[in-house]
């Protein structure tokens, strides 16, 4: 199985109002990360990236000559197609992508979905551990398996991050190094 772990920046935490601003992508196979495979690609906003700045460092500046939208969700269902989406937090991120592909192509992406805070959250409830706040960030959830800090806030180093949670999650659950698509999702 192959997959493909993505995280988006936006300008806002509402798909309503807010714009993609920049998308970034690993491929896992055969559970090792392929970093020949990565991107990150900034987008051009119809708007301004407002107070969003001050979270991913995205600034108007940057996004001028960046591609657009359209462009860019284009490349991404190529390289996505046969593989397995994977989020850490999918409904933010596939919020956005939904209403750009609902645009675009009148319909949403119709995609096997892997969601990392998902899992983590319903590990957390089995071993019937408060959630705490915070306790399902992305980077509270790398700590449970012993990975290192990372500084978030950027599309590829997120999707970076969020495959390695992938892998150790995986691996952590995983009996005889076999764990089925339908136990992630």
């Amino acid at each position: 199985m192959s997959y493909l772990v993505v995280d988006a920046e936006m300008s806002s935490l509402d798909a309503a109002t807010g714009e993609l601003l920049s998308v970034g992508w690993v491929v896992v196979e055969s559970g090792s990360i392929v970093l020949g495979m990565a991107e990150h690609h900034p987008i051009r906003v119809e708007r301004s990236v407002g107070q969003s700045a001050t979270i991913h460092y995205l600034r108007d500046f940057d996004l001028i000559d960046a591609a657009s939208v359209d462009r860019i969700l284009t490349h991404f269902l190529e390289v996505a197609a046969g593989k397995v989406l994977v989020f850490h937090n999918a409904a933010l991120d596939l919020a956005f992508l939904n209403k750009i592909s609902r645009r675009y192509f009148n319909a949403p992406m119709l995609m096997p979905v892997v969601d990392t805070l998902a899992q983590e959250k319903l590990l957390l409830r089995r071993r019937d551990a408060p959630l705490l706040p915070g306790a399902l960030r992305l980077q509270a959830c790398r700590e449970r398996y012993q990975l290192p800090h990372f500084h978030g806030h950027n599309a590829l180093l997120d999707a970076l991050a969020t495959a390695e949670l992938l892998i150790a999650h995986a691996s952590h659950r995983s009996r005889n190094g076999m764990l089925s698509l339908r136990s992630m999702m």
